[in-house]
């Protein structure tokens, strides 16, 4: 960091918890130093100023000191609250889910320009509703893991590097993409891969977001999707995401109501 006690950044929250009875621990994902810890003092009270602008999934500019342990945030201006996602389960769920994948991925004092770009692009879409949230998500998980060298390996086979047939191919996390029928037995496997699934993987890799948003795709091929990411994801991390759980139940509520308007219209 720079040689100042005090230094400004752009920072997204990620992440809060509670110190003492005044102050929160802020967990911050910036374009520059990459994820940093800091303290914002008072932020429980009723009247601080800065409790506003550090709300988890904030997009902020922010003015920090230097401190012997960890920084402590000194002035905060809101560049984008997100209000409309933070008060949706729907969006918010995926959005502590996105925060919790950069902080898991993502190192302590490292350039992130580009992974911080992505990531305010991501709520953004969701805010915006250009595409279903899941669809919004597994374009993150793909782009996120394209860009920290965990890119799948979808253009050809895994184990031998041929061709993969216009069938039924199978994904493994643990050999890092797909493998093709005749190399099933040699890798060890998470599951079949639809021919669809695969062109939406390959998208993913190659397009737009915008073009992306442009392609129906239905929710059997959303899980589908979502199952070999995750696996994918969860290999790399060598654990699971906290916060998927929370997209589960929260995916299952909007089945659930979904079956009731369903019902009804029937």
């Amino acid at each position: 960091m720079p040689g100042s006690r005090s230094y400004s950044t752009e920072a997204i929250v990620l992440r809060q918890r509670r110190l003492g009875d005044a102050d929160k621990i802020i967990t911050l994902f910036t374009p520059d130093y990459g994820r940093i810890e800091a303290v914002a003092k008072g932020v429980r009270r009723s009247k601080s100023r800065l409790a506003g602008h550090v709300e988890v999934l904030s997009h902020c500019n922010l003015l920090l000191h230097r401190g012997r342990s960890l920084d402590v945030i000194t002035q905060a201006q809101l560049i984008g609250g997100y209000r409309s996602l933070r008060e949706d389960l729907s969006l918010v769920s995926r959005g502590l889910y996105a925060a919790e994948l950069v902080e898991r991925f993502t190192d302590v004092s490292a350039d992130s320009l580009p992974t911080f770009r992505l990531l305010v692009d991501v709520l953004q879409w969701m805010t915006a509703r250009t595409a279903p949230p899941d669809v919004v998500l597994r374009y993150f998980e793909m782009r996120l893991l394209d860009e920290l060298g965990y890119r799948p390996q979808v253009d050809c086979c895994v184990a031998c590097g041929g061709a993969l047939p216009p069938e039924t191919n199978y994904y493994s996390a643990h050999a890092g993409g797909v493998a093709c029928p005749s190399c099933r037995a040699g890798v060890q496997i998470s599951g079949p891969l639809g021919v669809n699934a695969l062109k939406v993987l390959r998208l993913m890799q190659r397009a737009s977001f915008e073009d992306l948003a442009r392609v129906g795709i239905e929710p059997a091929l959303q899980l589908e999707l979502e199952r070999h990411l995750r696996e994918h994801i969860n290999f790399s991390l060598d654990r699971e995401v906290r916060s998927a759980a929370f997209v589960r139940d929260v995916q299952r509520q909007e089945e659930r109501l979904l079956l009731a308007a369903d019902g009804v219209q029937g």
